[in-house]
Parts: structure tokens; sequence; C-alpha cells
């Protein structure tokens, strides 16, 4: 099987995983406006994607990544992510006051992003000390993460009663710091337990 051909039969499988999730996230969603919000980042995410396939593909892992990604957040558009099954039962199971779903999602918030921030910083040669380019990574991170608050808050302002299933607060009066907290440990751990993977497929993509 030549390179071409094997590229071409893993972005296949790619896109399959991700369609096939999407058609099932989309077919009857707790919420409508929660699933247009929820799984609109992956599909804007795809768009990019697909653009910038061939000016600058992303290594195998990142596309890995990238689409266990946007499977959460498929997961919780269907769902909305303060009523997940699996996590309503887990949580009767340890005695959790809430549906904790929302944190996974925010792990990969801050996971996902400080893998791609990372990829972009070494391959365009941006930042080459360490040390520099993980607090700037980590720094990038934590500002998504509160964008990504600030857009919560102007389409709870926006949409207005309407909006709780979106925002997923479940009462919790730390939320917000809360989920920017799980954003910054996913950076952590990704920049900690993915270095060397991440470096090795880098490598031959370096000019």
């Amino acid at each position: 099987m030549t390179q071409l051909n094997l590229v071409t039969n893993k972005s296949f499988l790619w896109l399959s995983i991700f369609f096939a999730v999407l058609i099932w996230s989309g077919i009857e969603p707790k919420d409508r406006l929660t699933w247009v919000l929820e799984a609109g980042p992956a599909m804007i995410g795809l768009l990019v994607m697909a653009k910038t396939r061939i000016s600058f593909p992303l290594t195998p892992l990142l596309y890995f990544w990238i689409l266990l990604h946007c499977i959460v957040l498929m997961v919780g558009a269907k769902y909305t992510y303060a009523e997940v099954p699996l996590f309503n039962s887990i949580s009767e199971t340890y005695g959790w006051e809430r549906n904790n779903y929302d944190k996974v999602g925010h792990f990969m918030q801050g996971f996902v992003p400080a893998l791609l921030a990372r990829e972009i910083l070494v391959r365009k040669q941006i930042v080459n000390f360490a040390g520099w380019r993980n607090f700037i990574i980590l720094s990038i991170c934590l500002a998504f993460s509160a964008f990504y608050e600030l857009i919560e808050w102007w389409a709870a302002l926006l949409i207005g009663e309407d909006a709780e299933a979106f925002l997923g607060t479940q009462g919790y009066v730390w939320d917000t710091q809360s989920d920017m907290a799980w954003a910054l440990l996913g950076a952590l751990v990704c920049l900690i337990a993915l270095k060397k993977s991440h470096d090795l497929q880098i490598k031959p993509l370096l000019k």
C-alpha cells in the first residue's frame, strides 16, 4: 500500500467517524438550539482543517485528538452537558450532586488547543525555547477558555432563559472558574504526556 493510499484511507476513516457521530447527534437532540451551539465548533473546525489540509497538514496524533474532541462536543450537543446518560449514572453511583460531563469537555478544551498551539509554534519555529513555548501555550489555552466563558455569557444574554441547557452550570456557583481550571489541567497534561510522541511526528514535517 502506497503512502498516498494510506493517508487517503485514514482520512476516509476519520471523516466516516466524524459524520456518523454528527448525524447520530443531530437526530432528535435534547435541545435543538443547544445542539447548534455545541456541535457548531466541531463543524467549523472541520471546515478549517479541510481548507488547510494541503498547505498545513497536521500530524496524525493531532488529527486523532481533534476527532476525539469533536465527539465529546457532539455527545454534549445531543444530550446537553448536564444530562449525558453515562454521567448521570456515574453521579448516582458516586453520590455527586451534578452531572460532570461538562468537565470532560473543558478538559478537552485545554488539551486539544494545547496540542494544536504546540504544533504550530514548533513547526513554524516561532518559539524555540521549550520553557517559554510551554508558558505561551498555557496562556493561549487559558485565554481561549476565558473567551469561551464570555461567549457563554453573551449567549445567555441573547437567548435568555433558554440558555440554561447551553450554559450547563447546574446551579454550581464556581462553574466558570472550575471550567477554566479543567482547561488548564488539560493543557498541562497534554504538554507532559504527549511531548515525545508529538515531537516524533513533527520531525518529518519540519522544513
